[in-house]
């Protein structure tokens, strides 16, 4: 795949900016985010509008933890396709990083409405509101992701811990016998139903 997109860097800038996007993109999977950082400047530098581009600038610029320049990458990209999914999501992720939760929640809020299914948008919404202390909205979205991936004891698991911290046993028993039958090498699932059964 490399050399294929490289032999595209040679041509025009429309066609060089995808080539550059691409490689950019291949380089950041591979962990070399110096040369997946040098691709991302030169499809950036192509083609400005390529919200790809953009996305892949602010990819990098995350990596290295420069999480306030990653955000203008992101909203340029958004500015350029207000459509592009990728952008949103990792604004959103970089906003929770600089701990702005609400502007966090609002990117995932968007998101949602454009993609109703989508796990990680649910679990990052139910995990923003546990972050903002609103156990119900945690659960309520929680609950919405179940319904999506109802096999994922992860998920089961948090819905258990935050019925437990709401003071309801039977529902968090629930969660946390559903979560065990998944995935039966939990240790903090086997410690709360040893716990739960002596009492």
């Amino acid at each position: 795949a490399l050399e294929t997109l490289k032999m595209f860097e040679k041509k025009d800038s429309r066609v060089k900016s995808a080539a550059a996007t691409n490689l950019s993109f291949l380089y950041y999977l591979e962990n070399e985010l110096e040369q997946a950082a040098n691709y991302a400047d030169l499809a950036v530098n192509s083609d400005r509008y390529n919200p790809a581009a953009l996305t892949n600038k602010g990819n990098t610029l995350f990596a290295s933890g420069d999480y306030e320049k990653t955000a203008e990458f992101y909203k340029e990209a958004l500015r350029n396709d207000s459509s592009c999914t990728e952008a949103l999501y990792n604004l959103g992720l970089t906003y929770k990083k600089l701990n702005r939760i609400d502007e966090a929640l609002d990117c995932f809020l968007k998101l949602h409405a454009i993609l109703q299914n989508s796990a990680q948008v649910l679990y990052q919404i139910a995990n923003l509101y546990e972050v903002m202390e609103d156990p119900n909205q945690a659960i309520e979205w929680l609950l919405q992701l179940i319904s999506v991936v109802p096999t994922d004891p992860h998920v089961l698991a948090k819905l258990g811990k935050l019925y437990d911290n709401e003071g309801d046993k039977s529902q968090a028993f629930h969660y946390y016998n559903e979560s065990y039958r998944y995935f039966p090498s939990n240790i903090e699932v086997i410690e709360w139903l040893g716990a739960y059964y002596i009492d």
